[in-house]
């Protein structure tokens, strides 16, 4: 077996992505609040395994999971070509190849099985791996959004960034 491996999301991973969500590299890159609670975690991976998504997970060797990535197709008609992306990482396991084999994974099933055209993500501009890992996948920064969320007691801004199929500009 490999280090790692790339598989759908599943009703009992909620406890690691509990412990994966809890770490501030993780959540302080996110809209999410600190140290979930059990709670918040299931009525979340209610969401994520909702029809509509493509969410993964990427264990270690030892069956752990240590990054979680999805995709999210948006509800308005006029956007059925389009989705959503985010990922995360346990904290331990950053700057280990998680989070490409994760994006690359999500862009094959985006490219190759559910016919997406537009993929978007919002990142903060300080989390430099981040951007450079959405950089190598085809993403460029199109917009900024001012005062966008709340981080660390200020509001920040984020980079809109999106990707189209094919690579076209």
């Amino acid at each position: 077996m490999s280090e790692f491996s790339i598989r759908h999301l599943e009703a009992g991973d909620a406890a690691d992505l509990c412990e994966l969500a809890s770490g501030a590299s993780v959540y302080g890159n996110t809209l999410q609040l600190p140290f979930p609670s059990s709670a918040t975690m299931a009525a979340r991976m209610d969401k994520m395994l909702a029809a509509g998504r493509c969410q993964l997970v990427c264990e270690n060797a030892a069956g752990k999971v240590i990054g979680s990535g999805g995709l999210w197709r948006f509800d308005e008609a006029r956007l059925a070509h389009a989705a959503g992306f985010g990922i995360n990482v346990h904290r331990d396991w950053q700057g280990r190849g998680v989070g490409k084999l994760l994006t690359a994974a999500l862009m094959d099933g985006a490219d190759g099985w559910l016919s997406l055209e537009r993929i978007e993500l919002t990142a903060y501009p300080d989390n430099r791996p981040a951007l450079a890992l959405y950089r190598r996948f085809g993403f460029v920064e199109e917009a900024r959004l001012r005062a966008h969320s709340l981080r660390d007691g200020a509001y920040r801004d984020v980079l809109l960034m999106g990707r189209l199929r094919g690579g076209r500009v």
